[in-house]
C-alpha cells in the first residue's frame, strides 16, 4: 500500500505539472484531528481548474493515480443523479486499498466550494487567489441540539412508520416490514440516540457518517440492545427487533425530552395500543 507521503506527492505532482489546475485543497477525515486514523481513510481532494471539459473528454488522465478496482463518476450517473452539477468528481478505489475522491471545481465556483466545508486545508494555490481560511474543524458535523418541533417530528415519524411495520408483519410481507423497520423507524431511533449522546457530551462532538461513532458514546447495555435489533432474518426476529426498537426509542426520547424541556408525545400510548391490537389478531 502506498504511504500517505507517496499519495500526497502524487496528488500535488499532477496538479503542479498541469496548467489547467490552479489550486488544490483537501477535506474529509484526513483533515479532522478527531477522526480515527487508519488505512481506509479516503483522500478527499479538490482541484480548482480553469475548465472541466478537456478533463472529461479524456478520462485517461486519471490513470496516473494508480491501478483501479473501480471508478464512479456521479455526474454521469442516471441512477443517482449528482447534487453538484457545476463540479465533476472521480471516485477512485485502487488495488492497493488507497482511495481518492477527486473533484474538479471551475474557477468561477471557488468561493462556495472552498468555504463550504470547515474541514478544508489548502495544499496548493498557484495564483494566491484563495483568502486565508480558519484551521480545520469538525464543528459543523457535531450533533446539533434539536428544537422542540424537530424533536416532535422525530417522534411522530417513528411512531407513524411503526404502524407500517406491524401491518407488514400482520400480512406476512417480510420485505415490507423489514424495509420500514430498517430504513425509517431505525433512522429515527439513531437520531434520538445521537441527541442523547449530544446531551451527555454538551453537543461537542460528531457521531460520524451513518452514526459510525455512536457506539463509542452509548452505555454498553444500550449498544448491545441496539445491535440486537439488526437481527431480522425471520418474521419472528423482526418482531423481536421491532419490540426492542420501540422500547429503546421510548426510553431515549423520554430522556431527551426531559433534559431539553420538551413534552413527550401522548400518541406513543395510542400507537402502542394499536400495534398490540394488531399483534394479537
Amino acid at each position: 500500500m502506498r504511504s500517505e507521503r507517496e499519495m500526497m506527492a502524487l496528488i500535488l505532482g499532477v496538479a503542479q505539472k498541469d496548467e489547467r489546475i490552479r489550486a488544490v485543497w483537501m477535506n474529509g477525515s484526513r483533515t479532522n484531528t478527531n477522526a480515527p486514523k487508519d488505512d481506509f481513510q479516503d483522500y478527499d481532494i479538490v482541484y480548482l481548474v480553469t475548465e472541466r471539459e478537456s478533463f472529461i473528454r479524456d478520462p485517461s488522465w486519471i490513470d496516473v493515480f494508480g491501478k483501479r478496482v473501480i471508478l464512479q463518476t456521479p455526474e454521469d450517473m442516471s441512477l443517482f443523479p449528482s447534487e453538484y452539477p457545476d463540479t465533476y468528481a472521480y471516485l477512485m478505489q485502487f488495488e492497493d486499498r488507497n482511495r481518492i475522491d477527486l473533484t474538479l471545481v471551475p474557477l468561477e465556483f471557488l468561493e462556495p466550494n472552498v468555504k463550504g466545508d470547515r474541514l478544508t486545508v489548502i495544499l496548493l494555490d498557484k495564483d494566491n487567489r484563495i483568502d486565508p481560511i480558519p484551521p480545520p474543524s469538525d464543528e459543523d458535523y457535531h450533533v446539533k441540539k434539536p428544537s422542540a418541533a424537530f424533536y416532535d417530528d422525530c417522534c411522530n415519524e417513528f411512531w407513524w412508520v411503526s404502524t407500517y411495520v406491524v401491518k407488514g408483519l400482520y400480512r406476512h410481507e417480510f420485505l415490507y416490514a423489514a424495509s420500514h423497520l430498517n430504513s425509517w423507524v431505525r433512522e429515527q431511533l439513531l437520531q434520538m440516540l445521537s441527541w442523547q449522546v449530544g446531551i451527555e457530551t454538551g453537543f461537542s462532538l460528531s457521531v460520524g457518517k451513518s452514526y459510525k461513532y455512536l457506539s463509542k458514546h452509548l452505555p454498553e447495555e444500550t449498544w448491545k440492545r441496539l445491535r440486537s435489533t439488526f437481527k431480522m432474518d425471520t418474521e419472528e426476529n423482526i418482531r423481536t427487533a421491532f419490540n426492542e426498537t420501540l422500547q429503546l426509542f421510548r426510553e431515549s426520547s423520554k430522556l431527551v425530552g426531559k433534559h431539553l424541556g420538551f413534552a413527550y408525545p401522548d400518541y406513543d400510548e395510542k400507537v402502542t395500543a394499536y400495534i398490540e391490537g394488531l399483534k394479537s389478531r
